[in-house]
């Protein structure tokens, strides 16, 4: 590879790919391997640094995940963030403990080297800004030293997660930060550029986190910031036809921008190879189905098989309850039709042998996919641990190591329509997931009828763009109501809408109360047996952006 790159070691926390996220927001090309991945596998990428991320082991346990030898072996910078650090820490002769108490959440972070690479260019009072480029172009100037007369040494806020702590130096290191419940909050050997971090620089609760990665890609490793959706285009469709070669692929598409994204990378990489197959499941938001034939089928030319597939799926989920259940089921089912009709498909006398899926790295993270299988699986997601074992398709999935804004980046490049990059996110089981409860053709209508509103009035308001996603959900709670003078006993639906940059993380949207007003009112007097409207005031963490 042409470009300078980073090997990301994946620990195992669920912040990894956020890790991946600020690294590639540098321009800076980056992979996220298995800690215990092949090494010739991860050397392969030429990496010009390492970055060890968190986990949630401890490293003096039993079998707890330790640092391959080829890491110190490279001879190239290295930054261990959390678990990182104590795995820094114990291979190179210091000491790893428990903490005192544990720390999570906002942390005031004590600089103790001013001078340290690791920590140019913040903006922290009585650590000014130097004057020099992030990128490198320019040799950057010292920050200033701390305020004398006030003896007080630079501080900013951090965010911690952790239960360890490096309770004694290995040999040729030096502290460089610390806080109140981590004396070795950070610490570095310069001369051997290694740096190790208690705190998440990754996370958006650490202010000067980005910064703090710039620093140590472009400052420390000296990579160039050359990664760029062209760049990513370029390197995608190479892969996709040194694989594919001349056999046939059917890309699953709903619609949404990742799976159109996919299609349009596939269509660009091998044209008439590819076959894209939609499948109504009856779980689609409202008018979607015709919206989704009328733009691949029409506008963009892409060969589509569209399949009515309503009634197999109310079938299979009647009567399912639990989410997790829902999900594998429909990831089954869809794995079936695929196969189905891919095995209807002779061009040339091939039948498709890949299936191309838009899965973005939220889907693998929370799944614990197979390469995560040191993180908690949070939720399965119908397109990663819901496929059976005995599929007929070798996957493809080009994007699954993308965030949703990167996705929609490269659908822009790849010029897709403007209403499909931006289209609001829609889970791949789609309402089957937002009816809390058993499914049935009246509850999807229910639904579908309350989600349009809460859609359409968001959009009139013209917050879609600022609001990452927004959506209605049907509870199993029924409610005692009053309408025309009378009784009512009936549905509760839940609005959900949510603020983020990545998905990963998010926090409720403070939506005007007149907007809420609105989409409550329009919602008990349009949408039959619905009598109460609840708003969702809950992040992610804890809760996740779904329900289910």
């Amino acid at each position: 590879m042409s470009q300078d790159s980073v090997a990301i070691l994946d620990y195992g926390s669920q912040y990894t790919q956020l890790i991946a996220r600020r690294v590639r927001e540098a321009n800076v090309y980056c992979e996220i391997f298995p800690w215990d991945a092949p090494p010739d596998q991860v050397l392969a990428l030429h990496p010009k640094a390492f970055v060890l991320s968190g986990g949630p082991n401890s490293v003096y346990d039993d079998g707890a995940p330790t640092l391959p030898a080829y890491v110190i072996d490279a001879h190239v910078p290295i930054l261990g963030i959390c678990y990182g650090q104590h795995l820094l820490t114990q291979a190179l002769g210091g000491k790893v403990a428990p903490s005192t108490h544990c720390e999570y959440g906002h942390a005031d972070l004590e600089i103790v080297d001013h001078e340290s690479a690791l920590f140019r260019n913040l903006s922290i009072p009585g650590l000014e800004a130097s004057a020099g480029n992030i990128r490198g172009q320019h040799e950057p100037a010292k920050a200033s030293t701390p305020d004398k007369a006030s003896n007080q040494p630079p501080t900013t806020s951090v965010w911690m997660s952790h239960g360890d702590r490096t309770d004694q130096l290995p040999p040729g290191f030096h502290i460089i930060a610390r806080s109140a419940n981590s004396p070795v909050a950070a610490m570095a050997n310069d001369e051997r550029k290694i740096y190790a971090i208690q705190f998440h620089p990754e996370v958006r609760h650490t202010p000067q986190g980005t910064q703090l990665i710039h620093n140590f890609v472009y400052d420390i490793a000296q990579c160039r910031p050359t990664w760029t959706p062209a760049s990513f285009i370029d390197e995608s469709i190479a892969q996709i036809r040194a694989r594919v070669e001349t056999d046939q692929v059917v890309c699953g598409l709903s619609g949404g921008v990742d799976s159109s994204v996919t299609a349009a990378l596939l269509h660009q990489a091998i044209g008439d190879q590819l076959t894209c197959i939609f499948i109504d499941t009856g779980m689609l938001r409202q008018s979607e189905p015709e919206q989704v034939v009328e733009t691949f089928q029409r506008t963009l030319g892409i060969r589509l098989i569209a399949v009515n597939a309503i009634e197999e799926f109310l079938s299979a989920l009647d009567g399912v309850i639990d989410p997790e259940h829902k999900r594998q089921i429909i990831g089954e089912k869809f794995i079936r039709l695929f196969e189905r009709e891919a095995s209807a498909i002779q061009i040339d006398g091939k039948t498709p042998r890949f299936l191309a899926q838009g899965t973005l790295y939220p889907d693998v993270i929370e799944s614990r996919g197979p390469e995560r299988q040191q993180a908690a699986k949070i939720k399965t997601h119908h397109n990663v641990g819901g496929l059976p074992k005995d599929m007929m398709f070798e996957l493809i999935e080009p994007l699954r190591f993308l965030f949703k804004d990167e996705a929609r980046a490269i659908g822009t490049a790849l010029g897709l329509p403007e209403a499909i990059v931006w289209r609001q996110p829609f889970p791949g089981p789609g309402l089957a997931v937002r009816i809390i409860g058993n499914i049935t053709w009246d509850r999807l209508q229910t639904l579908r009828a309350a989600d349009a509103i809460v859609r359409e009035e968001i959009d009139r308001a013209g917050l879609a763009r600022a609001i990452g996603q927004s959506f209605a959900v049907l509870t199993p709670i029924r409610s005692v109501g009053v309408m025309g003078d009378g009784r009512t006993y009936g549905n509760v639906v839940a609005v959900r809408a949510v603020t983020t940059e990545d998905f990963m993380t998010a926090d409720w949207a403070r939506l005007p109360y007149d907007v809420l007003a609105r989409i409550s009112s329009r919602i008990v007097n349009e949408v039959p047996d619905v009598n109460r409207v609840v708003y969702d005031i809950s992040s992610k963490p804890p809760a996740t952006i779904e329900w289910e």
